[in-house]
Order: C-alpha cells, then sequence, then structure tokens
C-alpha cells in the first residue's frame, strides 16, 4: 500500500492540486518542455541559502511563473503562493544534507526541503514530471485521470471492507448478548476495521491531490468510513485485557486506555497481507495464546453497547463498566443494583436497564432475521 501522507505533504498537495494558479503554472511549464525549481515560501531561512538572482516581489501568475522558468535559477513565491518574491536565484543547501536524487535540480530540491520547513517543487521536462519535496518526503504528481480512477478503486475496496465490517459488527452484537463472543468474532470486526482506516488515510491522499475536483469522492469517503474509527477502538476498549486482573491487566482508567493504545499501535504495524492473518490479529491485541486458540471465549466489557444508549454521560458508562466488569453483569443487574453505582439514580437505572434490554431484543431480531 502507498504509505499515508504526512499532513505537511498534504498541505503542499493542495497548494498544487488541479484548478490553483500554481499548479496552472506548472502545467505551463511542463506543456513548453521546461524544467523548473519552485520553492514555496520566502522568509528568512530561505534567504539564507539564495545567492544572485533578482528581487520582483510581484503577483503572482501561472503566465509569469511559465516565463521565469525560462532562466536556469530557482524562483521562489511566497508561503501562500500569491506573489513571486524573487527569480534566476541560485540556491546553495549544505552538501552534507543527505539526498538519494541524481539530477542536479532533484538533489537541490531535496537538500532544500530538508534543510528547511518548505515545500519545494521540481519540475522535469526530460521524464515530463513535477515532484514536490517537503521534508524527507517527495511525491510525484499524477495526471488528474490516472489520480480520480486511483481513487475511485479505493472507494470501491473501501465499500467492500465496510460491508464486511457492517456484518460482523451486527454479528458481534448478537454474540454480545448472548454471552457467546469468541476471539475469532473480535478478530472477525477489527480485521476489516483496520482495513478501512488504512485504505481511507491512503484515499484521503489521493482526494488532496486531486483538489475540488475530488470533492464528490471526498463525500462518499467519510460516508463509508463515518463511525470505524470509534468502533475499531470501542471495541479493543472491550476486549483488551478482557480478562482483567486475572491475566495481571488492570480493569481501571489509567491502565486500561494504556492497553488500549498498545493494541491500536500493534494493529497499526502489522503488514497489510498480516491484517488477512487472525492469528496475527489476536496475538497483536493480546488475545493469544489461549488454551482455544481463536475459538477461546472471551467477556466484553461493555463499553460499545452501552455507548448506545442515550443520554448516559461517558463519566457514567465508565462506572458502570468499573463496578460490574463485565457486560453481561451489566444486563443481569438489577434496577436496584444499577443504582448502586455512584451518580446512578433511579431514572437513569431505569433508563439504562430498558436501553439495554431494547439492544437486547433488536440484535437478537437482526441476527436470526438475516
Amino acid at each position: 500500500m502507498q504509505p499515508s501522507l504526512s499532513p505537511a505533504m498534504a498541505a503542499a498537495l493542495a497548494m498544487v492540486a488541479p484548478g490553483t494558479p500554481l499548479r496552472d503554472g506548472l502545467e505551463r511549464i511542463l506543456h513548453a518542455q521546461r524544467g523548473a525549481l519552485v520553492v514555496i515560501g520566502d522568509g528568512p531561512q530561505v534567504l539564507s541559502i539564495c545567492t544572485g538572482g533578482f528581487l520582483l516581489d510581484a503577483e503572482f501568475t501561472p503566465q509569469r511563473l511559465s516565463e521565469l522558468a525560462k532562466m536556469d535559477g530557482a524562483i521562489i513565491v511566497s508561503s501562500d503562493a500569491s506573489r513571486i518574491a524573487r527569480a534566476n536565484v541560485h540556491l546553495m543547501p549544505s552538501s552534507s544534507v543527505p539526498t538519494n536524487e541524481t539530477g542536479t535540480r532533484h538533489r537541490t530540491a531535496q537538500r532544500v526541503a530538508r534543510s528547511i520547513d518548505v515545500p519545494v517543487l521540481s519540475v522535469s521536462a526530460a521524464m515530463n514530471l513535477i515532484t514536490v519535496y517537503r521534508h524527507g518526503e517527495s511525491h510525484v504528481l499524477q495526471r488528474v485521470g490516472r489520480v480520480m480512477d486511483q481513487a475511485t478503486q479505493g472507494l470501491q475496496s473501501l465499500e467492500r471492507f465496510r460491508e464486511r465490517f457492517d456484518v460482523a459488527l451486527t454479528a458481534l452484537t448478537g454474540l454480545e448478548v448472548e454471552d457467546t463472543v469468541t476471539v475469532r468474532d473480535v478478530v472477525a470486526v477489527l480485521q476489516p476495521a483496520e482495513q478501512l482506516v488504512r485504505i481511507s488515510a491512503e484515499t484521503a491522499g489521493r482526494l488532496v491531490e486531486l483538489g475540488d475536483d475530488g470533492q464528490l469522492l471526498r463525500l462518499q469517503l467519510e460516508e463509508v468510513t463515518e463511525g470505524v474509527g470509534d468502533v475499531r477502538a470501542l471495541v479493543v476498549q472491550d476486549y483488551v485485557c478482557s480478562r482483567a486482573a486475572g491475566d495481571g491487566c488492570s480493569p481501571d482508567g489509567a491502565d486500561l486506555r494504556r492497553d488500549c493504545e498498545r493494541a491500536v499501535d500493534a494493529l497499526a504495524h502489522l503488514e497489510f497481507e498480516d491484517l488477512l492473518d487472525a492469528d496475527k490479529v489476536a496475538s497483536a491485541l493480546g488475545l493469544l495464546p489461549r488454551e482455544d486458540g481463536l475459538d477461546a471465549s472471551v467477556d466484553a466489557r461493555g463499553y460499545r453497547l452501552l455507548r448506545k444508549l442515550p443520554r448516559v454521560p461517558p463519566v457514567l458508562l465508565d462506572r458502570l463498566v468499573e463496578h460490574f466488569v463485565t457486560l453481561q453483569r451489566i444486563m443481569r443487574a438489577s434496577i436496584g443494583d444499577l443504582e448502586q453505582v455512584d451518580g446512578v439514580g433511579l431514572a437513569r437505572a431505569k433508563s439504562v436497564k430498558e436501553g439495554l434490554t431494547r439492544l437486547a431484543e433488536t440484535s437478537i431480531l437482526d441476527r436470526y432475521s438475516s
């Protein structure tokens, strides 16, 4: 998979997205079969490595950028690309800055970007490419049609994973109500959830490159991935170290948050191919080894289902879980038992009891009517 873009690179790509004056100027340079080196930023750090050239301080237009590219030196534009500050400039970054580029223009661009916190653009006439450099990253701009095709394919993949995710999540809810959840059922939800998160990040990066042309696809991406990250976190919170104190894991807030963060981080560091292996996913979550492997029973804490209850503050949800430890104990608790939890009065105890009953009935109907 293509790695996710850093915020700095995403911001740089947004500046050269189709339809922007800067992209128009770069395309004009390419069409004229010329090369160029453009630095976006004219602060003191940039000026400290500039020699020669001449001061312009002129309003930016695509035509001016194209004309100035006829000269050999670099072009310096303001940080918002609204003005052309200097042209025909010789850039002198430190030769000690590492670079893996071979061409003179690209080596200079990469060294400047690694030395100074500014985007640097290199236009290659020979290869007909525009490359964006930011910090240690580089990104070759592709034609709009190709990026659109890739983003569309990404959305189609997301829709398939979302369907798998929704089916597995519905099944997990029913199994939680029936108290028959296994490690395999938990993994079946987290596999497509993690895949959705990763493909979504990759597709979002392509949509940044499309600019306004990707607005419709951006709305579709938001719809397909809505709530996935939150559900993934809640499922991890429900099952990570679910054996609690018996396995040396504390169920209290601070320790549980650290356990959840470690589990999510472990999932994020799995190779994409490893996400297809249920055993590797379960091991990353700390749910293996177990005597029965993937078929071992696990207890839900109840965070995810309790979050579905209306008008119950998160602090009370935490107290309910801390008091009863598992979802099944919460569901079996009487109204009087629920009232024993700090901050849960009679009215709220009734609301929790009735809400969980409705969720149980709905999940059973969904499970056996599908």
